[in-house]
């Protein structure tokens, strides 16, 4: 592959920007509503907070071990690029493929559809039970056209160039860290209650399961696998509200001095993040019963808290927040995926169309099929299913990009490294072990999600020699 065929990207997003690609990649509606899950899987303040340090330290980890393969491949497709340098094409086309066929446009569907959920809290017309059009196989509310209309403007916004696309990121991510500063800081003041406090670190070590029956509150007390399979489906939920912050490696070619600039952007991007969802969770404990954490109404957490600090205004502000963050979260996964594709379309892996520039330097092809594929899974009305068969693959390809770190040691002693993989070999050891151990765990405890999330990649297998029959 000719360089010259990246050069027509143009470096035009500066540290600021590639943070805050990173940060709004990550803050969708996760942080509002996974701490209702994964107060029922613990059960106890103590482990409820350790979920959230927990994924914060390993996003991190994994963050700051990826500057040294963004530094050495500063190229359109990232993630893609360094398992291909790793390992081979067919790894890389298997990561592609996911990426497409669930990762990247389940994602963005599932975002746009939180996106018109809370846009129906200001303009109920728009509800998912405000039925358009009922086919007998399939029903379509007014929130997934909603979810399709918003997806289909910030993929045209995206081809005309990565100027509008920087502009909307940059305002929508400051925007949201503000409010969810805001958020954090008005529930400390305003909403923190002593005894509420109190109550909920009283027991704080002890893990248990929380369920309701009949309107009473079950607890079973966890110990052993089962303990293991709480950690399990709590970190499934924290991890997720973290994820896509590798999503800025694959717009590198539009970045200034990537080979310093993206290993910056991942550690003050899954910084912050990981401050603002630890101190939100805190600021839950300090507002909210740990109980009505647990079973907030459609685990609706920070609508619950909203109330409780400002009254009954508390969901109206709630909603404009989770509009602000869902839409600048999705035009970051808008704007970066397609630049996976542009890369296996010029390795001959993907739709031809893909693979071209357009007169702004985005590659426009890419950016509609993503936007055709993820407007077909808001119809399934399946994302939420989407989302939980994802996580699997996420875990397995970030394994396999950590290892890469070690393989392309060895492999490739001279390539020039301008940022080193911070802590190595230990850190990412630790991560590695963290994430396979949580893999196992969740196809343990979790099969009706991860075997079919399996499938998917799997079936990428046979995808992967049409391709190459067609090539040759």
């Amino acid at each position: 592959m000719s360089d010259n065929q990246h050069a027509s990207f143009k470096p035009s997003l500066s540290l600021l920007d590639a943070t805050m690609i990173v940060a709004g990649s990550m803050i969708g509606s996760g942080i509002f509503l996974v701490s209702a899950e994964i107060a029922r899987s613990v059960g106890s303040a103590g482990w409820f907070t350790v979920m959230w340090v927990l994924a914060g330290l390993v996003t991190m980890i994994a963050a700051v071990s990826y500057g040294e393969l963004s530094g050495m491949y500063p190229r359109a497709g990232g993630q893609y690029v360094y398992l291909r340098e790793a390992y081979n094409p067919f790894v890389a086309f298997l990561f592609g493929w996911t990426q497409f066929s669930v990762i990247q446009t389940g994602t963005i569907a599932a975002v746009a559809v939180a996106f018109a959920k809370f846009t129906a809290y200001l303009i109920p017309s728009f509800s998912e039970q405000h039925i358009l059009l009922d086919l007998g196989f399939m029903k379509v509310s007014a929130a997934q056209i909603v979810a399709i209309v918003s997806i289909i403007l910030l993929t045209y916004i995206n081809t005309k160039g990565v100027r509008n696309g920087k502009i909307i990121q940059t305002v929508f991510t400051l925007a949201k860290l503000l409010s969810l500063f805001g958020l954090i800081i008005f529930g400390f003041l305003l909403g923190a209650r002593q005894e509420v406090w109190n109550a909920n670190w009283e027991h704080a070590w002890t893990a248990m399961s929380m369920q309701q029956v009949n309107g009473q509150t079950v607890t079973t007390l966890l110990t052993g696998m089962a303990f293991l399979g709480a950690v399990a489906v709590s970190m499934k939920g924290s991890l997720f509200s973290s994820d896509a912050w590798n999503n800025v490696t694959f717009i590198a070619a539009e970045i200034k001095n990537p080979g310093k600039n993206i290993g910056r952007s991942l550690f003050l991007g899954t910084l912050i993040v990981t401050i603002i969802y630890v101190s939100a969770n805190i600021m839950y404990l300090a507002v909210l019963p740990l109980q009505d954490i647990a079973f907030a109404a459609n685990d609706r957490v920070g609508v619950v808290a909203a109330e409780h600090i400002f009254g009954s205004s508390g969901s109206l502000i709630i909603a404009v927040m989770i509009m602000i963050s869902t839409f600048g979260c999705n035009n970051g996964l808008i704007l970066s995926g397609a630049r996976i594709y542009y890369t296996m379309a010029q390795d001959g892996l993907f739709f031809k169309k893909a693979g071209a520039l357009n007169k702004f330097d985005v590659p426009e092809g890419g950016l509609w099929i993503q936007c055709l594929w993820a407007c077909l899974l808001c119809l399934s009305g399946r994302y939420g299913d989407l989302l939980a068969l994802v996580i699997f693959g996420v875990l397995v390809f970030y394994v396999l990009t950590i290892l890469g770190i070690f393989i392309l040691r060895k492999k490739q002693p001279d390539t020039p490294r301008p940022y080193k993989a911070f802590g190595y070999p230990l850190l990412p050891m630790i991560y590695i072990i963290v994430a396979v151990a949580l893999a196992l765990l969740l196809l343990v405890f979790e099969a009706n999600y991860t075997l079919p999330g399996l499938g998917i990649i799997l079936l990428g297998i046979p995808l992967y020699y049409l391709a190459m029959r067609k090539k040759s």
